[in-house]
């Protein structure tokens, strides 16, 4: 009898990413339109408190205020999020009895995405003050793009995992929750926005409790001292979406090459 292919469960985790997915662009595609609404009636956008009312305002500070929730879950080693980013607390470890020094992931890479990053948004901080019209409304657009593009980078593909970090997974990414930090660092440009400062002091202190932990418990942060970060112990298969697309795309570059020849002249 043939053997039929059981393709894997969606898991409530990837469930739970792919609703994040679906909010956070649904709240951009809004914050947008309410953006472009305000630039045509009232011209430039200077601020969340300057201009709370409006509906641009608004639309953010909803969309802030899911991702200040999905913050202070991440404070937390409960919840249905990626182990990936709850392996630094003790309830997550699972030693493997091993001998064995944590393989950590060489500093040079982790430096090599600080200054990408940091190039990136100087950059856009550098538009800010010096090109006309570039206003506090396009990097809190910004800000809400980068947290489209980290599901996207949960989900398909992860520039920093496959260009800079090289790991196998997000469950063994050194800066996974590096992600809400990197979500609102165009707005340390926006000093003069309480708003701002108040979602770029949370995001830090989330990563200054990942770094402290990683340096003191390293051992918490590695497959081969870590059983809870083996293949054989996660539940949750976000990898699996992101072998769907290479496949994918590898088959449309077989299928191209495919064609190409059989177009070619004898």
């Amino acid at each position: 009898m043939e053997q039929q292919h059981v393709r894997p469960k969606f898991s409530r985790t990837s469930i739970m990413h792919y609703c994040k997915l679906v909010v956070r662009s649904l709240m951009l595609v809004a914050s947008l339109g309410a953006y472009i609404w305000h630039r045509v009636t009232a011209g430039e956008f200077e601020g969340i408190c300057k201009d709370i009312r409006t509906p641009f305002a608004i639309c953010v500070l909803v969309a802030y205020g899911l991702l200040v929730l999905d913050m202070v879950v991440r404070f937390t080693p409960f919840g249905y999020e990626s182990m990936g980013c709850r392996k630094q607390f003790k309830r997550n470890y699972l030693p493997t009895g091993t001998q064995e020094k944590p393989k950590r992931i060489a500093w040079w890479r982790t430096l090599l995405v600080v200054v990408a990053w940091a190039a990136l948004n100087g950059g856009l901080g550098l538009m800010y003050f010096f090109i006309p019209g570039f206003d506090a409304g396009i990097l809190l657009l910004i800000s809400l793009f980068y947290s489209v593009s980290d599901m996207i980078c949960i989900l398909f593909f992860c520039p920093f995992q496959t260009w800079f970090m090289r790991n196998k997974c997000c469950g063994t990414c050194r800066m996974y929750n590096w992600d809400f930090p990197m979500i609102f660092t165009p707005l340390v440009f926006l000093y003069s926005d309480p708003v701002s400062w108040i979602m770029v002091g949370l995001s830090f202190t989330l990563l200054a409790e990942w770094e402290i932990l990683y340096h003191v418990f390293p051992e918490r942060f590695t497959e081969n001292t870590n059983r809870s970060l083996s293949c054989a112990n996660c539940k949750e298969k976000l990898c699996h979406h992101k072998r769907q697309l290479r496949g994918f795309l590898k088959k449309i570059e077989s299928d191209l090459k495919e064609i190409k020849a059989k177009e070619r002249p004898e």
